[in-house]
């Protein structure tokens, strides 16, 4: 069961929504963390196993991440793991429910897979990875909703 979960209403079709959210390259355009992905050579996505790096900043503070695709069905869902190294770190995914008149729902979830040690080791710098994740969501959903609309899903 992820610790967050967030859904919002989007005037595009689902398959859609899908593609933006699974071209993780413009990942950065959406989240207030996520700087920018890149795909690896050895197995580019968006397909289930496709692996990347993701590019994180806060504030003065940047960091990469290692993710791999988990779940790539068009319109439904995309889901993807992070790790730092060979920790565990969350489970991203996105939900998509097609609705009447071309719209959709899209519900981004997070779940924390981070060990305790590493949740105390890091508070000090991040704060609270919860609440710091819950305005992320909101932020990352609008931000992919106006894009979504504005070129009519494209």
């Amino acid at each position: 069961m992820p610790d967050l979960s967030e859904s919002i209403t989007v005037s595009a079709p689902a398959t859609s929504v899908y593609g933006l959210v699974s071209d993780l390259p413009r990942m950065g355009e959406w989240s207030p963390e996520c700087t920018r992905v890149t795909w690896s050579p050895r197995t580019p996505g968006p397909a289930a196993g496709a692996r990347f790096v993701g590019h994180n900043r806060v504030g003065a503070i940047r960091w990469f991440t290692f993710g791999r695709v988990v779940d790539a069905v068009p319109g439904e869902r995309f889901s993807f793991s992070i790790n730092f190294g060979p920790v565990p770190i969350s489970l991203w995914t996105y939900d998509f429910a097609s609705l009447d008149a071309g719209c959709c729902q899209v519900t981004e979830s997070w779940t924390d897979h981070r060990p305790a040690a590493l949740r105390a080791l890091f508070r000090p710098l991040f704060g609270d990875r919860t609440r710091r994740n819950d305005r992320g969501i909101k932020v990352t959903l609008e931000r992919l909703k106006a894009a979504a609309e504005a070129s009519g899903g494209r």
